[in-house]
């Protein structure tokens, strides 16, 4: 006949629990991330600079390393999304700060898309902007 001993059985009890609480670590959603302007506005031209932040909600930090795969930059919200223009990536300054050229070709109001993959994240964080261009 076997006996069991109260310790062994606690003490497998307790691992197997500590395997269990460790095996789903908490991770951000991206929710927990977005695109902020720097500027709200920029001058009308070819080489107009637009430059963005990428923040974690959650603790209030720049996102550095995203990668940007998409972008759009359109009339939208002036009713004119079939004007559009192409959005250029350009060397950014701060950790978090990306930068784009565009030929914002005259004033109004502009929407910038974006998607972006950020590193150890499942999902795409995907934001809409608007810009006033003078």
């Amino acid at each position: 006949m076997t006996t069991f001993k109260p310790t062994r059985v606690l003490g497998a009890a307790l691992i197997g629990l500590a395997m269990i609480g460790s095996a789903n670590p908490a991770h951000a959603d991206v929710k927990d991330y977005e695109f902020q302007l720097v500027e709200p506005t920029v001058r009308t031209g070819p080489n107009a600079v637009i430059t963005v932040r990428l923040m974690n909600k959650t603790t209030g930090r720049p996102v550095p390393d995203a990668v940007i795969f998409a972008t759009r930059l359109d009339m939208a919200p002036d009713g004119m999304q079939e004007m559009a223009t192409s959005v250029t990536p350009m060397p950014g300054g701060e950790p978090g700060t990306y930068r784009f050229s565009a030929n914002v070709s005259m004033a109004g109001g502009w929407r910038l898309s974006l998607g972006a993959k950020v590193q150890g994240e499942t999902g795409t964080v995907e934001s809409k902007l608007v810009i006033r261009a003078q």
